[in-house]
């Protein structure tokens, strides 16, 4: 009875120690308050009654008096036992009070024997409940046995602190000191000081002696493990029976004593270190989780044999029954044998029947409880000899264990105190990761934390728990990838890389002497459990390794071999089934890559020159004695590489390049230098068209050349049109790029079609094999196969207009008011064509010269710039209006009928130096009109790309028109339709 009294008060403490450490609990409580208070000034505003208020306030203050105050065991122990009106009085009642403490002196007896002992079971529980027992008796009775209180404080010499929850740790001398203060001043200064002293060196002690601790139970687990497994794979023998099922019982409890002590342990120690606020060193982290894993080698080992475990575990239960039976019938006969009668040995014989009867059924705990009762009564009146009570008395606590083996297993191998100690786990991964030889035990630590979650599903202080777990969840995986798996991952990578590359001269790899872990143990665990996913550590390093080694081949495609090495090598060293990239390789014809010119275009269009006509680009110099060039095949060949998707990716590229391009063009249109002289030459035009046949005059645009090279030049000897001539050029490569691109793409689709008999009559290969009746896979493959032949049929009869993409993306903006500046464009272009006519010349005139920097024999960028510019600006019309061209013909048509003139004048004085000036002055005009001509012709070629016959008014007026036609043959189908219909009706 003391005894489950005890129990109660243990719960008691448990309460208070909990309420005293729940910090956020305390601060909400106070913030509660708070806000009743301010309901309190204004209840209207809250909608409640003021009148209700105090009777709930007074509840209040009763509930933080009886639960938050952290005096539930105060309040119980201090209740008034003597009854008011004369009856009762138990503080008076001296037989009551010296039972009392004979009962807690006799509990006591039996715990400290065995208080830190490898037997250990319960005696920690116990002497929580022998400590609130004498609180309460002396709270009660007000009288204190000096001798007896001084032992109570002895046992903190041997135990200063006990686990009362998962993260809560009581100090007894600390209860015992606080709860009973007159009996502390009974003890000398010298022993309450050695008490608390004793705590900080019963951790220190502990820390040292962890290693060893580890050691022996390591080998005690490990011996403990091979026994179970040889006795349970036993055969049971029936001329042995009693024998075996001895010792099963004997295995089976040597197992929970080791769990007992273990996880005491842990507890313990973690809990101290947590309460003291000391840190802890790595070696004791690291020694605490290897009896984390213990612990759960344990559960594990129960949980694997529990078949056989739970069949042996009734038929010992019935065999320490029929030990206990036999003990007390001894008894019982000898108390019948006794021919002396009293009321005594009557209730000790009915109590030791009740016993028998009692026995003689399940093993169930109100059953034992009834026969522990009973047998408390029963042993008095010196029933039992000595030699006799001792074995009852240990069958009947093997009785308790093995009844509820699985239970106290399960309580004892619990390890969801880990959530409190979360910070253990990156250093206990740094160990297994440094230690790869015993990489197995990963499963035992996943399976500890494990036991966190059920704690945390009963979690209220969040809207659903489920928070909590996937915040538990995300944290202990990151923790996990980057204290193992990562760094796992990296360093199987560095390996591959340094075998592969053995022939360099690398750093040394003497295992010898940098020493050699072998990963290769981490890839023959089998998958992790934890949560709703299983964490394969083979699969996660085989995927980013396939990762990696895939991206960079793309990048890199001439290292293919390279990481087709190091795969088979992962698989030969490491186990890994590698995937095989399936990268299409690279052909000799391949040129610079499109992925390589996407990243780079504004370095590609500033060191490459367009040809329009034969769609190939030129590299504009070189150190070597080749210049490199690229045409539709080399882009074919390199989408095939890359696949078709690069082509978006591209013309986003340009996109993003041509925005930067044309700020600055808009700067340049938007200079005052510029604008105000363009503005001139508009006002010029208008006023002397109509005498000079509407063309523009071909002196202006050499007087607005000469102007511009007046506000200054570049150190390289270039004037500001020159530089916009560049740009303009630089726009139009990024164009002719992408029409190399879109054939490139057209090329590609056509060679991949190429094997296809006839594009118009394409077989369904789905429907084929449905009407086969073939398996669902083969109908899975027929649909892709359709799927793909689609695909390339549509791309090889149609590309994708990225010209009129590119247009309609900057058109609106380029057309709006506040850019009105850029409208000035179409005056521009005469001088800009005659400057890009006097380069070009100047190029093909260093092609034939021994230092050929600077040479070059086309460079069609020019052209589709202005082409492009003037579409996004709608100004065809207006270029159109300057003939500008028709000018400049006419004007070196007439130069060169002069000089024809004066050579006939000239060849009859026969003045040979004269004649020689005049045919270098006709070569010269032949050259420069042949120039514009093929300007001309380029810019004509250009203009069809953009559609130069439409303004952006008759397209948009088009595109209403095929709008309306839609309707309207919409409209018709759906009246054919109906019609239809009726006449089906």
């Amino acid at each position: 009875m003391y005894e489950h009294l005890g129990e109660l008060l243990t719960v008691l403490l448990t309460l208070d120690e909990i309420i005293d450490n729940h910090i956020t609990l305390k601060d909400h409580w106070t913030m509660y308050k708070r806000l009743l208070k301010s309901v309190h000034h204004n209840p209207s505003k809250f909608g409640i009654q003021e009148d209700k208020l105090k009777p709930f306030e007074k509840f209040l203050l009763k509930l933080e008096g009886q639960l938050l105050d952290g005096m539930i065991f105060q309040a119980c122990i201090e209740q008034q036992f003597d009854s008011l009106n004369g009856g009762v009085s138990v503080s008076k009642n001296s037989t009551f009070a010296e039972e009392f403490a004979h009962s807690i002196r006799s509990i006591f007896a039996n715990v400290e024997a065995r208080l830190g002992e490898p037997s250990e079971i319960d005696q920690r529980d116990k002497y929580v409940g022998i400590c609130g027992l004498f609180v309460l008796h002396f709270q009660i009775f007000r009288t204190i046995d000096k001798k007896f209180y001084k032992s109570l404080l002895d046992i903190c010499k041997k135990v200063p602190a006990i686990t009362l929850t998962a993260n809560i740790i009581w100090f007894p001398d600390n209860f015992l000191i606080q709860k009973i203060p007159a009996a502390a001043k009974l003890l000398d200064r010298k022993s309450l000081q050695a008490i608390k002293i004793h705590r900080d060196t019963f951790l220190q002690q502990k820390t040292q002696s962890l290693t060893k601790d580890v050691q022996s139970y390591y080998v005690f687990v490990s011996s403990w493990m091979m026994k179970m497994e040889s006795i349970l794979s036993k055969e049971q023998r029936m001329d042995k029976f009693a024998e075996d099922l001895t010792n099963r019982c004997n295995v089976f409890i040597q197992g929970f004593l080791y769990a007992y002590s273990i996880s005491t342990i842990i507890k313990t120690t973690m809990n101290l270190y947590m309460s003291m606020q000391k840190p802890m060193t790595k070696t004791s982290v690291k020694a605490l989780c290897r009896l984390v894993e213990l612990l759960k080698a344990i559960e594990h080992m129960f949980y694997r044999r529990s078949m056989v475990v739970a069949d042996s575990v009734s038929h010992i239960t019935q065999h320490l029954q029929h030990q206990a039976l036999n003990s007390i019938s001894v008894a019982k006969k000898r108390v019948i044998s006794d021919k002396k009668y009293s009321e005594q040995r009557l209730d000790v014989l009915s109590a030791l029947v009740l016993a028998e009867n009692t026995l003689n059924g399940p093993s169930t705990k109100q059953r034992r409880l009834i026969v522990s009762l009973a047998l408390s009564v029963g042993t008095q009146l010196k029933t039992f000899k000595d030699e006799e009570l001792f074995p009852l008395q240990v069958v009947m606590k093997k009785l308790d264990l093995i009844s509820e083996l699985r239970e106290r297993v399960q309580a004892q191998c619990d390890c969801c105190f880990l959530y409190w100690h979360r910070a253990v786990f990156p250093i206990y991964l740094d160990d297994v990761y440094e230690n790869a030889v015993d990489a197995a035990r990963l499963h035992y630590m996943f399976s500890a934390l494990r036991d966190c979650v059920p704690a945390m599903m009963h979690a209220r202080h969040l809207e659903s728990y489920e928070i909590l777990l996937d915040c538990y969840d995300k944290e202990i995986m990151e923790i996990l990838n980057e204290h193992l798996l990562d760094r796992l991952c990296k360093e199987i990578e560095k390996d591959l890389r340094l075998s592969v590359h053995t022939h360099l001269k690398l750093d040394d790899r003497n295992p010898f002497k940098v020493g050699m872990k072998d990963l290769a143990l981490f890839f023959s665990l089998n998958p992790i459990r934890f949560f709703n996913r299983f964490i394969d550590i083979r699969a996660y390093v085989t995927h980013y390794l396939d990762k990696t080694f895939y991206n960079l081949t793309t990048v890199a495609l001439h290292d293919w071999a390279t990481y087709s090495e190091m795969r088979n090598l992962a698989t030969q060293r490491y186990g890994l089934v590698m995937t095989e990239a399936h990268l299409p390789s690279q052909t000799l014809e391949q040129g610079l890559d499109v992925l390589e010119i996407m990243r780079n275009i504004h370095i590609f269009v500033s060191r490459y020159l367009y040809n329009l006509n034969n769609q190939i680009f030129i590299e504009r110099t070189s150190n070597n004695k080749h210049l490199n060039t690229i045409n539709i095949r080399h882009i074919a060949n390199s989408i095939r590489t890359h696949g078709t998707g690069i082509m978006n990716t591209t013309v986003n590229f340009t996109y993003q390049f041509l925005k930067k391009k044309f700020y600055i063009f808009s700067q340049f249109m938007y200079d005052e230098h510029i604008k105000s002289r363009l503005i001139k030459d508009i006002r010029f035009f208008r006023e002397i068209k109509d005498q000079n046949d509407h063309k523009y005059p071909f002196e202006r645009a050499e007087k607005f050349n000469r102007g511009i090279r007046k506000l200054g030049i570049t150190p390289e000897g270039q004037s500001y049109l020159d530089q916009f001539r560049q740009l303009i050029s630089q726009i139009g490569n990024a164009m002719g790029y992408v029409r190399m691109i879109r054939s490139g793409g057209l090329h590609c689709s056509s060679n991949a079609i190429r094997f296809v008999p006839d594009l118009e009559d394409i077989i369904n290969f789905e429907e084929l094999v449905k009407e086969e009746g073939l398996a669902e896979e083969t109908v899975k493959a027929a649909r892709h196969l359709d799927s793909v032949l689609s695909d390339h049929t549509r791309n090889s009869a149609e590309g994708t207009e990225y010209f009129k993409m590119l247009v309609d993306v900057f058109a609106p903006e380029f057309r709006r008011p506040k850019n009105i500046h850029l409208r000035n464009f179409y005056i521009i272009v005469p001088p800009l064509t005659l400057n890009f006519v006097e380069h070009s010349i100047s190029c093909k005139e260093k092609l034939n010269k021994k230092n050929k920097i600077g040479a070059a024999f086309t460079d069609d960028g020019f052209a589709m710039g202005v082409a492009y510019i003037l579409k996004l600006l709608d100004q065809y019309q207006e270029f159109d209006s300057l003939h500008w061209f028709q000018s400049v013909r006419e004007k070196y048509l007439k130069e060169i009928r002069a000089v024809a003139k004066q050579q006939n004048v000239q060849s009859a004085s026969q003045d040979e130096k004269l004649l020689q000036t005049m045919n270098l002055t006709q070569k010269r005009l032949d050259v420069y009109l042949q120039e514009f001509e093929l300007l001309y012709f380029s810019l004509s070629s250009a203009r069809i790309f953009f559609r130069a016959d439409k303004t952006a008014a008759e397209e948009n007026q088009e595109k209403k028109e095929k709008e309306e036609e839609t309707k309207t043959s919409n409209g018709d189908l759906s009246d054919s339709t109906a019609s239809a219909d009726r006449v089906v009706k």
